[in-house]
């Protein structure tokens, strides 16, 4: 089977696949016991990214558990700041942690070797793509600029990421620098994932939510549409996924402002806007995690709330953000086969 004939590629070419193809963001993670069992495994979390082997065991399970229409690479949107030796690490706890940046050190960032140190990603790639069936898409995915950003700035995450706001207020210069440095960087690292066998890739701007409209436009639109102009412009068959959690009425122009094949919509995205935006093109998500904690009929009513509003259009079934670790993995079967019409 074709890449061209995987379901979600179907999608994001504007076909209207019925029933819609689905995934879950962070559909390998913690709760799945297996993948627990390989976490403890591995030791840090950053070893289980870089082990091609654990990587592709980690990304595989859910696909042998669920049977989704695609999987997605395990690894992390922070492997970018490691690789430029920002002291990345993984606190149990308290999340991730790196050493802050200043002006001094963003002028000082070198590219060099930052690929080179990301092989293990592309190896893990090749052997996702070797070993899941052949009617499964893989999707590559990077942290876009203004989220990773935020991490490299303040040293973690927090709430409001008030630390990056404000030193883009103050160092203009040098956090336009870390913008251009960390588009090209992730331009490159997605046109290796397409390289090594991804379907499509997907680009997380987790706290564009936190923005105003002129540093929406700034810090979010332009290093997005930066990066899939470049990697359009590299490999021109390939198919983006943006997704900018918290953006609200801003989608209404992100995707012809970005140049996404489609966007991911997160829970707050009320479906009559989502209806709207899906008339430009297709669109993910947006079921809220929650549901998928609460079961029973929360999340019967939510996936038929979304497929009623969107499930005659391009989409590409979807949480509004990425599951829980509370989430029970009977509930995601249930999901999934309401989604594929097997138990209404």
């Amino acid at each position: 089977m074709s890449a061209k004939s995987r379901k979600i590629v179907e999608v994001l070419n504007g076909k209207t696949v019925s029933p819609p193809p689905v995934w879950l963001m962070r559909q390998a993670g913690r709760h799945l016991p297996e993948y627990r069992a390989t976490r403890a495994e591995a030791g840090s979390f950053l070893d289980l990214c870089y082990s091609p082997a654990l990587a592709t065991e980690v990304t595989l399970q859910p696909i042998r558990r669920y049977g989704f229409d695609a999987a997605i690479l395990f690894s992390d949107i922070l492997v970018i700041p490691d690789a430029l030796k920002r002291n990345v690490r993984f606190e149990e706890g308290h999340g991730p942690r790196l050493d802050p940046i200043d002006a001094d050190g963003i002028f000082a960032l070198k590219g060099d070797g930052v690929q080179n140190h990301l092989q293990p990603v592309m190896d893990a790639v090749g052997r996702i793509r070797d070993a899941l069936p052949q009617e499964t898409a893989l999707l590559g995915f990077c942290g876009a600029p203004w989220t990773v950003a935020t991490y490299m700035i303040a040293g973690q995450g927090t709430l409001d990421q008030a630390p990056a706001r404000l030193f883009a207020y103050k160092e203009p210069r040098a956090f336009a620098r870390l913008l251009d440095v960390l588009s090209e960087l992730s331009a490159d690292y997605l046109v290796a994932q397409i390289d090594a066998g991804a379907d499509a890739v997907q680009i997380f701007d987790s706290w564009a939510g936190v923005l105003g409209e002129k540093e929406f436009a700034d810090y979010a639109v332009r290093p997005v549409r930066r990066i899939i102009d470049s990697v359009k412009f590299r490999r021109p068959h390939a198919k983006v996924i943006a997704f900018a959690k918290g953006a609200g009425l801003l989608l209404k122009t992100y995707r012809q402002q970005t140049g996404a094949d489609a966007i991911g919509l997160d829970w707050s995205v009320p479906l009559t806007f989502a209806a709207d935006l899906q008339k430009d093109g297709p669109v993910q998500g947006n079921l809220d995690p929650m549901r998928v904690v609460a079961g029973g009929a929360a999340l019967d009513d939510g996936i038929d709330a979304i497929l009623q509003a969107l499930g005659n259009g391009p989409l590409i079934f979807n949480l509004g953000h990425g599951i829980t670790p509370q989430a029970d993995p009977a509930n995601v079967m249930r999901l999934v086969a309401r989604v594929r019409g097997e138990n209404r």
